[in-house]
């Protein structure tokens, strides 16, 4: 059940907490200790603050900040971002992420054009477009990656295109008109293992987005398909290479595997914090299972690398395809 509160009410007195559905929750404060694997160096070079400054004078929204990603310094400091459309505010209420639940805004018909002109000035070779969930338009916000895409090619050319999209659960027809744009890249998220969607992710449904990237390769096989999980959030190994063979049944091409962070003491909580010793095991396991291309590691996140990862996956494909 996911609960939708309206935040275009007048300004109110006391301004609304980030979370509202999680205000009364208990605290899921875990006691374990982060690892020195897990530590970054905290943003501030000149590279990260042109970048800042290109989304800002834009008025675009990052899912870099959003999410509060730990590698958002390195990314911003080579000048990669990635834009999140739609507003900032998402009508899901999943335990694991830090993007504000609410009722959002109406879209805004300039973001795409904004998005195109911030890719130009950035000079991206790659670029990743995600949003948030927009349960509460009818195509789920379809129509607007579509401008977003076409609004890039008329600006950018010569960049690639990668888009995280959200289930588009109920709404028929948004994944077709999606797939008819042609990204060079369609990423969907299954996030967890299927007996963790109640409580991670409680508003979407696993055989869905299983089904939603295998009707991707049935629209058009030429698109690369991707798809990403956290681990620490309790799930088991056997769980894991479950879902990797059900991935791999719907021809996924690329899989991600990252650490799961707590955004704050109302999130669900970490579990365990994976070892690099066990990330590099599931790289070589998901490989085996013929993914074409596999990032594992504790700081891995959906786009972290994505335009050198989009190399490793062109270069993989021709590869198979020789030696067929």
């Amino acid at each position: 059940m996911v609960t939708v509160l309206d935040n275009r009410l007048a300004v109110e007195a006391k301004p609304r907490p980030r979370h509202p559905e999680k205000a009364h929750r208990p605290d899921q404060a875990t006691t374990l200790r982060k690892p020195d694997w897990l530590r970054v160096k905290a943003p501030g070079s000149k590279g990260y603050q042109e970048t800042r400054e290109i989304a800002r004078s834009n008025n675009l929204i990052t899912v870099c900040e959003e999410a509060g990603c730990p590698n958002i310094g390195g990314c911003w400091e080579k000048k990669h971002a990635t834009f999140m459309i739609m507003g900032g505010i998402c009508t899901r209420a999943c335990a694991f992420c830090n993007v504000a639940t609410g009722m959002p805004k109406p879209l805004d018909e300039s973001e795409p054009e904004s998005v195109g002109r911030a890719v130009a000035a950035m000079g991206l070779n790659h670029v990743v477009i995600t949003s948030v969930d927009r349960d509460d338009l009818a195509d789920g916000g379809a129509q607007h990656f579509v401008e977003t895409i076409r609004a890039i090619r008329a600006a950018a050319s010569g960049t690639t295109i990668e888009i995280l999209t959200p289930d588009f659960l109920r709404k028929p027809g948004a994944l077709e008109a999606v797939v008819a744009a042609r990204p060079d890249v369609f990423n969907h998220n299954l996030e967890t293992v299927p007996s963790k969607y109640l409580t991670v992710r409680p508003g979407a449904r696993y055989v869905h987005s299983i089904r939603l990237l295998q009707r991707v390769k049935e629209l058009d096989p030429t698109i690369f398909t991707k798809s990403g999980i956290m681990v620490g959030l309790g799930e088991e190994r056997n769980e894991v290479l479950q879902l990797m063979d059900d991935l791999r049944s719907a021809d996924v091409d690329f899989l991600t595997i990252g650490q799961y962070l707590q955004p704050t003491k109302k999130h669900h909580a970490v579990m365990r914090f994976v070892t690099p010793e066990e990330f590099k095991s599931f790289e070589t396991v998901a490989l085996s299972k013929g993914f074409l291309v596999v990032s594992a590691s504790p700081l891995t996140r959906s786009s972290h690398h994505a335009g050198e990862d989009f190399e490793r996956l062109k270069a993989a494909r021709l590869a198979r395809r020789a030696a067929a």
